[in-house]
């Protein structure tokens, strides 16, 4: 039997990353695999999942699977027909989380839009798309590029930085409890309006976050992700939250902790063995009744990869590209 046609492997990705609300993300050595095995007429699609969210009609219908969906409005935006395909789902990443899963699917779609269209767009048209379908930069910049990067997006243009990668010796451990923050609860917990000091507050922990990453001062990194405009509020919606961060942060060798996304799942930027920060968390979960598990991760600099088989004889080919 042959392999998958189109074979795309994408990262979790840590958002809102400490004081960088909705600008700052990093890319984490965890992944989604999406494999089109074949192709199919326009507009017509099946998928099949296996993982996390096996069981769930959202992602096994492909009416509602967030992959085809992105294709199929990234190739609305392109003004091109959507084949269809055979889409195969290998999820690792878990789902609503805080760990960017939904992006995994989101530039799974618009890179394969891009690929079976033969459009050749370049990377800031994709990294547009993938945004106007996504919502939200630093989500989706990190986890197409790899790497830590600074986003802005105006509702139209974005503009990027991507920082160095985060050094191999500095882990990033991710506990994730059994309990989920729904995206409408997270928006709503946040303020309309902030008081002038902590906006000020999260300017310079922002720009000492960026600066120190980028020039590898990473112990100043404690400051950079401290953060009063989001996780104050966020870290109410989840059992421990507003107590985890706090028993992690000064044990040796973490150099800043922070809810990832918009939760419930706790990062922490560790160097040397984590075992002590991976325990302290789950068991700050545990305390306040939920179940976890943890990940003990690097950050991915090289971001979503993809490959392109050549099609036998028997395959249609008319729509894939030569790579």
């Amino acid at each position: 039997m042959n392999g998958p046609l189109i074979s795309i492997r994408v990262p979790a990705t840590s958002a809102n990353l400490g004081a960088g609300f909705d600008s700052l993300g990093m890319a984490l050595s965890l992944y989604n695999v999406f494999n089109v095995m074949k192709l199919q007429p326009c507009g017509l699609f099946s998928c099949d999942v296996v993982g996390e969210g096996f069981s769930e009609s959202e992602l096994t219908s492909a009416r509602s699977n967030m992959v085809i969906r992105s294709y199929i409005r990234a190739c609305e935006i392109w003004n091109v027909s959507p084949r269809g395909f055979v889409l195969e789902c290998h999820n690792v990443i878990p789902l609503c989380r805080g760990l960017g899963s939904s992006s995994t699917a989101v530039v799974a779609g618009v890179v394969l839009a891009n690929l079976i269209s033969g459009r050749h767009a370049p990377e800031s048209e994709l990294l547009r798309v993938m945004t106007v379908i996504e919502g939200h930069p630093d989500n989706v910049v990190p986890c197409y590029l790899g790497g830590m990067t600074v986003c802005c997006w105006d509702g139209m243009d974005l503009r990027h930085v991507k920082l160095p990668p985060l050094p191999e010796d500095i882990h990033v451990v991710a506990a994730v409890p059994d309990v989920q923050v729904r995206t409408p609860d997270a928006r709503n917990s946040l303020p309309r309006e902030v008081p002038f000091g902590d906006a000020v507050f999260n300017l310079g922990r922002a720009a000492l976050l960026s600066a120190a990453w980028a020039t590898g001062q990473w112990d100043l990194l404690s400051w950079g992700m401290e953060d009063r405009l989001h996780q104050p509020y966020r870290s109410r919606l989840f059992p421990g939250g507003e107590v985890i961060m706090d028993r992690v942060r000064s044990l040796p060798g973490c150099f800043g902790v922070a809810i990832s996304g918009s939760g419930p799942t706790i990062v922490a930027l560790v160097r040397g063995a984590p075992g002590s920060v991976a325990s302290t968390l789950c068991r700050t979960f545990s305390e306040y009744g939920v179940t976890s598990r943890f990940f003990v991760l690097q950050g991915s600099a090289g971001g979503c990869r993809f490959t392109v088989r050549r099609p036998s004889s028997e395959e249609e080919s008319d729509y894939l590209i030569a790579m």
